[in-house]
């Protein structure tokens, strides 16, 4: 589904992403992971071509994203607040991405309530802009907004930070079911090992802006990681 070649991205002289191949196929689950300027978000924000390559392409089903939009109608993502329309409530922003994404308002309604629990009663029917809700509130919002519409590809940067605990274990539901029932390509990436490992079927370990580890998930694979930024 997405697959990178001589992928690289420099900033005044200095590399700061440079991965020569990377293929994530449909349907995975695919984790990202790495510390503060490892390149995480420089590689996602190529990805949804937000930023251009110095170098190499990524391809989104045999699209090259800097060089079409082809690949849009089926790809979704969230990656933090600037995402959301703060000016909207949240139906009124579950609607505007429903129309995008070729659904009625009955469509978004039926979808959303799947996602009850998740909301915990805390986002819909509040009357409250987005920009007025919480930090957390808000991610919920953007997450459950890339999910409408069944998109191909769904990119989600640090789903897990700004949730409490409750949040993050319905999240964690949520993605596992996605993987499990359809053939939704998933991207992640997270600081928080032990819920990337949980989720993921695949973890790509990015130092420096080059990958270091691929590794298939395990049971030993949160051990492997630990060590690996323990040393």
């Amino acid at each position: 589904m997405i697959s990178v070649s001589n992928l690289s991205k420099d900033y005044n002289g200095v590399t700061v992403l440079n991965i020569d191949n990377l293929d994530i196929p449909t349907g995975e689950s695919f984790g990202l992971v790495g510390n503060n300027g490892a390149g995480k978000t420089t590689f996602f924000s190529l990805l949804l071509d937000l930023i251009q390559p110095s170098g190499g392409y990524i391809k989104n089903n045999h699209i090259i994203v800097n060089e079409s939009e082809e690949w849009k109608p089926f790809t979704s993502s969230f990656i933090d607040e600037s995402f959301l329309i703060g000016y909207l409530t949240a139906e009124e922003y579950f609607y505007f991405i429903g129309e995008l994404r070729g659904q009625n308002k009955a469509d978004v309604n039926d979808f959303l309530k799947k996602y009850e629990e998740f909301f915990n009663d805390e986002i819909l029917q509040k009357k409250k802009y987005l920009r007025d809700l919480s930090k957390g509130n808000q991610k919920k919002a953007g997450i459950i907004a890339a999910l409408i519409g069944n998109p191909d590809v769904v990119i989600l940067d640090e789903p897990f930070a700004n949730l409490d605990p409750t949040t993050q274990i319905r999240l964690k539901k949520i993605i596992k079911e996605l993987n499990q029932h359809t053939d939704t390509t998933i991207l992640i990436s997270s600081h928080d090992l032990i819920h990337v490992t949980e989720v993921c079927e695949r973890i790509v370990v990015l130092d420096k802006g080059a990958t270091v580890k691929d590794i298939q998930t395990s049971q030993a694979t949160l051990e492997e990681l630990e060590a690996y930024f323990n040393r």
